[in-house]
């Protein structure tokens, strides 16, 4: 018996699009609901628990970023952004309130259908992570299976990617990983040519564990995380 397709959630008010980013979903297997509307999503969200959101950024009630605050006010849900603006801005505003990746219109579908597997491929990885695992630097505690980020006793509220991002660069600690491979090892996949999605994310990641371990420092082809030992001597 084959197992119940997961459920995507389209939010678009362009019906054009909406229509074509379900059909191509559906040819690829999963179940799609779709609305034109920001609170009509919420409560799809919260009645429906569907595996991803594809969310449009501007939307006739309420945008798609303030829709992406409240879901990660309550869970962990993968949320894909679309926006109609090749502007950066537009991104990272999206990448900062919590969504799991971006996509500018107009797109590729088949594009759409690789990125949504990709993210929920790794989501069901990182679930499936054993509930002991937990990696530890300094007083900087991750613990995989809580999905929780600690510095000492102080909790560090992290995006669902920002947790697995440094979760990568911990569990490589000592290693640059360029740009490209967090975006395979953390997205599940590349896209050549933008990699501003894992500068943004390691920025949030600087910022919010201000002087706490680890120390994730800049080289010129990625990121790493600095040994205890380097730490101590810097």
């Amino acid at each position: 018996m084959s197992s119940k397709p997961q459920t995507v959630l389209v939010v678009e008010d362009e019906a054009s699009i909406a229509s074509f980013v379900a059909a191509y979903l559906k040819n690829a297997g999963y179940a799609v609901r779709t609305t034109a509307s920001g609170v009509e999503a919420l409560k799809l969200v919260a009645s429906e628990k569907p595996a991803l959101v594809v969310l449009d950024l501007m939307l006739p009630d309420i945008d798609g970023v303030e829709v992406c605050k409240r879901i990660r006010q309550t869970t962990d849900l993968p949320v894909l952004m679309l926006t109609a603006r090749d502007e950066d801005v537009d991104k990272i505003i999206g990448l900062e309130v919590g969504a799991d990746d971006y996509m500018t219109k107009p797109f590729n579908p088949r594009e759409l259908v690789a990125r949504v597997r990709a993210i929920l491929r790794r989501a069901t990885t990182e679930r499936e992570k054993g509930e002991s695992a937990t990696l530890q630097h300094g007083d900087l505690t991750i613990d995989a299976g809580r999905r929780e980020a600690r510095v000492g006793d102080q909790e560090i509220q992290l995006a669902p990617k920002e947790f697995d991002l440094l979760w990568e660069l911990l569990d490589h600690r000592g290693l640059v990983l360029t740009r490209d491979q967090l975006l395979e090892r953390v997205w599940g996949y590349t896209f050549a040519g933008d990699t501003r999605t894992v500068d943004v994310h390691v920025r949030q990641l600087r910022r919010k564990l201000g002087d706490a371990s680890p120390i994730v420092t800049v080289w010129g082809v990625g990121y790493k995380v600095s040994p205890a030992r380097e730490q101590q001597s810097a």
